[in-house]
This record gives C-alpha cells, structure tokens and sequence, in this order.
C-alpha cells in the first residue's frame, strides 16, 4: 500500500506541470468552442492506449511465464533465492513497462496519423503502376510504415526482454552445473581431480535450448516482418529518384518490383528454413535461407544497375517516355496546376491614348507605392508612441466610392518589448494596440508620401466603409504576453494630448480568474502576482494566446499556415485572415517542390480571427481537397462551410502569395507537356529578375497584387501576377495570373507572349532605364553624399493587346530619420520611355493627353513640344513649374532643362504668329 501511494506520489509530482496545463487549456479551448478538438488526441490516446497497453502487458507477462515454467521444467536449479510470486512481480512489472513504451511510441505522435487512416479520404485517382487510390499513398502507407518499423523495434526489445529474464532466472535460481555420480562416470567426465562433483554440461545445454528456442522464435517473426517490409518497399518505388524524372522509372518497375516481391518470398523461406535448421540441429541449413537473401539482394542490386546503365541511358528517352508521362500529369495535379488556362497574348504596340483611357481602373490603381518604404512611412508618421508598431504592411482592395480600389494598410500593435517591466503595465495597463493605418496604393502627397485614407488615433477618415467602431486590438501578430482586463485598473487606451484615454474591455474573450482559476493560470503563468494583486476581481479575465500565429497552431498543429497573416476592415470591426495549407510528401510521381519533400498541396483553409474578442474560426475554402475532407470528419468541430463566412470578410480573400509561388515556380518545368520536348529542357522557364533598391544587382522579382482589367474580360478584378522569361534569357515569355474573386477565386491564368519577336523583359527594361542619359545623370547626381535613390518594383501591366513597364524611383536622404519619397515614375512602352514627377505625366508624355492621340517617341530629357497655341502655353507653364520645383530641390540641372525647354516653347510660340 506504501509503495503505491509514493508511485502515485511521485507521478503526481512528476506529471504536475502537465496537469495544470491541461486543465488550463481545457478551459481554453472550451472558451473557444473547441473542446472536443482538444479531446480529440486524448480520447483517442486513451481508447486505442489503454487496450493497446493492456494486450502487450498481457501478452508479454504470458511470454515470460512460459519462458519461466520452461526454464523450471528443463533446467534443475538450486533453492531461489527469492519467491515464485516475486518472480511473477517482476515479470508483470517488466511487461508494463515494455507496454508502457509500446503505446507510447504508437500513440505519442503517431495519434493524428492513426486517425487519418481510420477516416481516410478517396482522391478518385489512381497511381498508373499498382491502380491504388492515390488516398493509400497520403492516409494508409505512411502509417503502415510507421506500424512496421515499430514492429521491428518491438521484437528487438522482446529479444533484450528475453536476455534479461534469463539473467533473472540464473540470478535467483542458479542452475546446478555440479552433481554427485558414480566412480566410473566420475573417472570418465571429471575435469578437475581436487572436484568430487562433475560438470552438468547436459543441464547446460538444457538452459541454452530454452534461450534459442525463443530466440528462435523471434527470429522467425522477424524474418516474416522483414518479408512484409520488402511489400511495403514496392509502393516506395512511387518516389523513386532514379530515373529522368521523380517515381518509379523504367528499371523500378521492370527490375526493382520483381526484386522487392522476391526478397520478400525469400523471407517467408528463410524462415522457414531457419525452422527446419533449428529442428534438426543444422546449423547450415538454418542459416542458408538468410545467405540466399543477401545474395540475391546483391545480384538484384546489380542487375538493376545494369539495366539503368546498360540498356535505360543509351535509349532513356524511349525507355522514360512512359514515366516522363507519369511525372508530367502527377505533378501538375498534386500542384493544381493542371488546370492553367493558356490564352495568348499578341504584346503588339498599338496602344492609344483612347485604349488608356478604356482602362481608367486599371491605371487608377498601378502600384507606385512599395510596401517597404510605406512601412517605414507608417511607423514614422503614425507610430505616435514608442510602444506602437506597425510589423508588416499589407495589400488589399477595398470598394471605396463605388470603385474598386487597391490600397496598403497596416495594424498599430503594442510591442510589449517598449513597455516598461513593471507587472501591472505589462498585463493589465497596456493591452492592445490600436487601429490601422491605410494608404491607396497609387496616390501620393506632394512630397511624395502616401496619401492615407485612415489615419491618426482615434482612427480618422472620410470614407464609411473604413470606419471602425472597435479599432482596439487584443490579438494580433506583437501580442506575445498574456493580459488581464476587467480589473479594478483601467486599460490604456490611446495618448491623448497631456493625457490618456482609458477604457475598460468589453468583449467576451479571455477565462475568469475566479476560485481555483486565480491558483491555477498563477501557476501555468509561474507568477504569484495574479494571486496576490489586488487589482484582480472575480470577474477579471485572463486573455492567453494572443499572438495570432501561435494561437491557430495550438488550436490546429496539423495544419501549415501562412508566415503573413493579414488584417480586414469589414463590418466596423477589425480582422485577421490566415491562410491555412494541407500538404503531404507521398503523391506519387509529383517532384517535391523543397528539401522537405512537400509534393502536394492545397490552400484549403481560411482562418478569420477576430481582432477585438479572438474568435477564431476556420473556413474550409477548397471542399475538393480530400486531405481537408479526412481532417473534418476527423474534427467535426473545428471546420465552417466557406459559405457561413461573412460577405464583407469574404470579399476580401486573397489567393495567397506562398501558395502562387510554389505553383509559378514548379510550372517553369511542368507547363511542358510533350514529354520529348520535357526530357530536353527545351522550354524551361525563369521567374523574371528585377533590380530592386539602390543596388545594380538583379534579384528575383516577387508575385505582385494588381487591379485590372484583363483583356477578355468587362471590369476590373484583383489579380496576382508573375512573369516568365525563357531559362537565361531576358526576354519575356509569358505571365501567370491567379484570379482573386468571387467564383474566379483561385483560378490560374498563363498569357502566353508571341515567340517570333522580343517582348521586353524586366531586366532589359531595367537595362533600358539605365541607358537613358537624363535618367541616368539624375540618379548620379542623386547618388551622390547626403542622399540616395531607390528603385522600386517593376510592375508589368498588360493593356488591351500590349503591356505597360512601370517603376517608382524613391529619394532618400542619408540619415537614420529620413523617409523615401517618390520622386520620378518610369513608364517603358515598346522602345519609348517616360520619366516624370508622376504616372498620369508619364502617361501623358508617351500617349498625350486625354483626348489626343498617342504622341511620338521622346528623345532624352525633352518634352513634345508640337500641337496649338494653346497647348504650347500650357507645356511652357507646366515645364516652368517644374524648373521651380527642381530650383527648390536645388537640382540645378534638372532646372537649366526645363528652363530650355520653356525657351523652346516660346521660340515655337513665336513661329507660330
């Protein structure tokens, strides 16, 4: 009774932690709604756990006592030295614990796999070798795997468990190898003459026998289970590297399989004859069926190599072909690239005043902000206190006005790293950040700042769909500490003036800190303060996981989410969307896209978490995806219909970046098609470069959000974009757009670009903007000490039938305060290149004005200067306010330019009368 109140005393003492935390948590994910998420491990644990446990101590204690009463039978022993039921103690304590670390090395981390398999999903696609769903390969094979390693790992522990209940046995009842006998049987086997006993080498042998026999026994077991193995082995042959391409290639399926399903026959012999052996005392015969084995694993080893390099490589395309095929399909739908539209794309240069003006949405919303230098512009102009922080800028569209509209916008959290270290700052005063930020993407101030639409605190603006009624911000991607709200403090809520706004939290998150409450969450917090505050009623709440990220990986650890979460204004409310990804690493013949071996993935989730209570629901946005389909049966909880999602939240889902990129980079390779044309490379693609920065080094570009109207379609929609140039060239190739709204959502568009002429590429329009003599003095004398020059992203616009290149050109002052400004936008059409204060100016010196038609290519640094009088008068005034603005900057040369430029115009004038 002693001994199992201090077991239960030491499990309590080691298990305290897990305890409170489990406790806490409970009352967490029941606060959430999802209690029975959390359940779901432990219950499972628990009923598959406890037989589990129950069925190996049984089994095992069974094997032991045989192995006892064998031993008892067959070997004569001395007195014990300890009794029988100790023996059968010790036994049953050494079969728990091998059930012990049976169920849990099954069920530790194995839970989610297990019930993956029982709820496993069908993908309607068979694998072309074996004709299995494509769902064994992602659900039932890798937990088969796991199932068989664990068995091998289980009969080598029976194996030691063996040994050492042997060494027990002789430990406490000694064989007798020294027996009494006869004179002549003692003259015939006496070893030592000064011994009147003789060596029992027959009770011995007795004792060895019962070790072998169960050895033996394991043995067999074993051969079996590695016969099985070699089974399991063929199916890995679906991620094969050996041939052209990623799956099983000519020599896996013609030699490898056939190898496999031998060894495994000659397992089932070996064991077989390692029976056999053992019964008739042949030590050769026991052992032969091993040897063969390994024999015939290196001849089957070279064999296979023969026919790779012998027969496959000199006619590998023939040979491949077939496989190439596999590869080609497997891929593109384990990526869902297999349905790309293709439309083509004539990039003629044709493009008129009239065709800019159709396309009004479209120009109105060109990005000539970049998210950095914007950040930067945030945290400067509206971080209004040290503790508020903008952490990352992010890209959306909003109705605003009855048009569709790009912008930026970004969260003012409070970084708990500013706040000062007292305990009732850090937790219970300052608990929420404030508000946002939101600039349009394409509109400037005069001195080159966007021009915000949302701004200061409380949150101002003019537009009613950017009003925010509760701007206060629990949750959010800073919040790493928790708070406690509804305490006898009041929060701080925003500066104001000499003072400070306070509030009190009215929303529903958090648990109440009430009777055991107070002593359990001090604990888990290891801070005695929450015990002995003051400040702390019965009524307070205690607010944990705040910081987004971490909050939906407690909630869903199986799920992979995105690293950039965003934030919505929509209701009045602010919200957090998170994309969530299912992936797996076993489709078969689809080439892992990185070094973890992901080859199949979906974007299956959209998780809104509110900004203000911290609800956190899961939308499940591609009901197609069969690993999304298994993980709802599995949770039945924890998925919504994408359907049940609010309108104003739902129009404002993007398709994520993370999973675009990984899509454009496989389709470099995997829009080929024609496996001859596969095989040879012929059409292998790059992401397009750019030169982003002051530096002259080109660095890959990133997908970038546009407004536009495409050429096919009516008005204009969100769109994600990347462009291609062919495998190192600098030409254009093609662009690949993913479609963002409404039933569009999701859908991939490639435009292909005619490949019997040169579409320009980013790196030849940078190399153009370069050449420019006017734009290059500039940026020499802009380089020089005290400031510097940034160029922003390239942007590609296609227009009707030809493409527009815009890029942003920032100035920067040389110190730690200053802030880019736009000062110069590039606009590059066919060979004609504009370089002005902002995009309508460089539109108009490339087409003209509205109304006009489409002007004539501009020598370097000149203005048009043909048209009527009245025209005349008005490029001469707009070049003489430009000679001021660059007087003003003390750009002396840019000032000498437009002044010859006002010159000019008046001689025009002139001639004219």
């Amino acid at each position: 009774m002693i001994s199992l109140i201090m077991i239960a005393l030491l499990f309590l003492i080691f298990s305290f932690n897990t305890i409170i935390e489990f406790a806490t948590d409970y009352q967490w994910f029941k606060e959430l709604g999802y209690d029975k998420v959390f359940l779901t491990k432990l219950m499972t644990q628990l009923k598959l756990g406890i037989p589990c446990f129950i069925i190996v101590t049984i089994g095992v204690y069974i094997y032991l006592l045989i192995l006892k009463k064998s031993y008892h039978k067959k070997v004569q022993s001395n007195v014990a030295s300890i009794s029988d039921k100790r023996v059968n103690q010790l036994a049953l304590g050494m079969s728990a614990i091998v059930a012990f670390m049976s169920s849990m090395t099954l069920l530790g981390s194995s839970w989610f796999e297990i019930l993956a398999f029982m709820n496993a999903t069908d993908f309607k696609v068979a694998d072309p070798i074996f004709n299995r769903d494509i769902g064994f390969y992602i659900f039932k094979l890798p937990i088969l795997q796991q199932f068989y390693y664990m068995s091998i790992g289980f009969i080598v522990i029976m194996g030691i468990v063996t040994v050492l209940f042997y060494i027990l046995m002789i430990g406490t009842r000694r064989p007798t190898l020294f027996n009494s006998t006869d004179e002549d049987e003692l003259n015939s086997r006496r070893i030592n003459r000064n011994f009147g006993n003789k060596i029992d080498l027959g009770n011995g042998k007795q004792l060895l026998n019962i070790a072998l026999t169960q050895l033996l026994i394991l043995g067999v077991i074993l051969l079996i289970l590695i016969g099985l193995g070699y089974l399991l082995n063929i199916y890995n042959l679906m991620y094969s590297t050996r041939g052209v391409a990623y799956g099983a290639s000519y020599t896996d399926v013609n030699v490898n399989i056939w190898i496999y399903r031998i060894m495994s026959a000659l397992s089932i012999v070996s064991a077989v004859l390692l029976i056999a052996g053992a019964k008739k005392k042949n030590l050769k015969l026991a052992l032969s069926g091993p040897v063969i084995m390994i024999v015939v694993s290196v001849i089957g080893n070279m064999a296979a190599m023969g026919v790779q390099n012998f027969i496959v490589e000199p006619d590998e395309l023939s040979k491949e072909r077939k496989y190439l095929e596999n590869n080609i399909k497997y891929t593109q739908m384990a990526y869902n690239i297999n349905a790309v539209e293709e439309r083509n794309f004539k990039a003629t240069d044709t493009l008129t005043r009239e065709d800019i003006d159709k396309n009004e949405g479209t120009i109105e919303n060109i990005r000539i902000n970049d998210y950095r230098p914007t950040k930067q512009f945030y945290n400067q102009s509206q971080g209004i206190r040290r503790y508020y922080q903008f952490h990352d800028v992010d890209v959306d569209r909003y109705t605003l006005n009855g048009e569709l509209t790009q912008v930026f916008l970004s969260p003012r959290e409070m970084n708990s790293a500013e706040i000062t270290d007292q305990w009732i700052n850090k937790y219970l005063k300052y608990t929420h950040g404030y508000g946002v930020a939101l600039s349009p993407v394409d509109a400037i101030t005069s001195v080159g700042q966007p021009e915000l639409l949302v701004k200061d605190i409380p949150p101002k603006t003019n537009m009613e769909e950017l009003k925010i009624d509760y701007p206060q911000i629990y949750f959010g991607e800073l919040t790493d500490n928790y708070v406690i709200t509804n305490t006898k403090e009041k929060e701080f809520d925003y500066p104001q003036g000499n003072e400070n706004a306070e509030t009190f939290y009215e929303g529903d998150a958090g648990l109440k800190l009430s009777g055991m409450n107070k002593i359990l969450f001090a604990i888990k917090e290891k801070s005695l303060k929450l015990i002995i505050s003051n400040n702390i009623k019965s009524d307070s709440r205690i607010l944990l996981y705040r910081n987004i990220k971490e909050r939906v990986k407690k909630i869903a650890p199986f799920i992979y989410y995105d690293k950039d979460p965003y934030i919505v204004v929509a209701d009045k409310k602010l919200y957090w969307i998170m994309d969530g990804y299912t992936t797996s690493s076993n489709y078969p013949y689809a080439e892992p896209y990185n070094k973890n071996k992901i080859n199949y993935i979906r974007n299956s989730v959209k998780v809104v978490i509110d900004a203000y209570n911290g609800h956190t629901t899961y939308y499940i946005t591609d009901e197609k995806d069969p690993i999304i389909q298994t993980m709802s049966k599995v949770f039945p909880q924890l998925f919504t219909s994408v359907d049940k999602m609010p309108p104003k939240i739902k129009e404002h889902m993007r398709y994520p970046q993370t999973i675009f990129d990984i899509q454009a980079s496989v389709y470099r390779r995997y829009h080929m098609n024609n496996t001859d044309v596969f095989y040879q490379n012929e059409d292998l693609w790059d992401i397009a470069k750019e030169i982003y920065g002051g530096s002259d080094k080109s660095d890959i570009m990133e997908s970038n959000y546009f407004i536009m109207k495409l050429p096919e379609e009516e008005k204009e929609e969100f769109l994600l974009s990347i462009p291609y140039t062919p495998k190192n060239k600098p030409n254009m190739t093609a662009l690949l757009m993913a479609r963002n709204d409404g039933e569009d959502y999701g859908k991939l568009i490639l435009y292909k670009l005619p490949k019997q002429k040169n579409v320009y590429g980013p790196m030849q329009i940078e190399s153009k903007i370069d050449q420019n003599t006017t734009i290059s003095k500039e940026f020499s004398l802009w380089g020089q000490k005290g400031s510097s020059y940034i160029r922003g992203n390239l942007l590609i616009i296609p227009i009707e039938n030809s493409l527009l290149y815009i890029e942003p050109i920032y100035l920067k002052a040389d110190n730690e305060n200053s802030l880019p400004e736009v000062k110069r936008v590039v606009v590059a059409y066919g060979d004609k290149i504009a370089y002005e204060e902002t995009l309508n100016k460089a539109l108009e010196s490339l087409f003209g004005r509205s109304g006009e038609t489409t002007g004539q290519e501009i020598p370097d640094g000149e203005l048009p200067i043909d048209g009527d009088s009245i025209t005349l008068i008005e490029r001469a005034n707009e070049a003489f306010l430009r000679a001021e603005e660059a007087q003003r900057q003390g750009n002396w040369s840019e000032y000498g330019r437009y002044i010859n430029e006002v010159k000019k115009i008046l001689v025009e004038l002139k001639d004219k009368e």
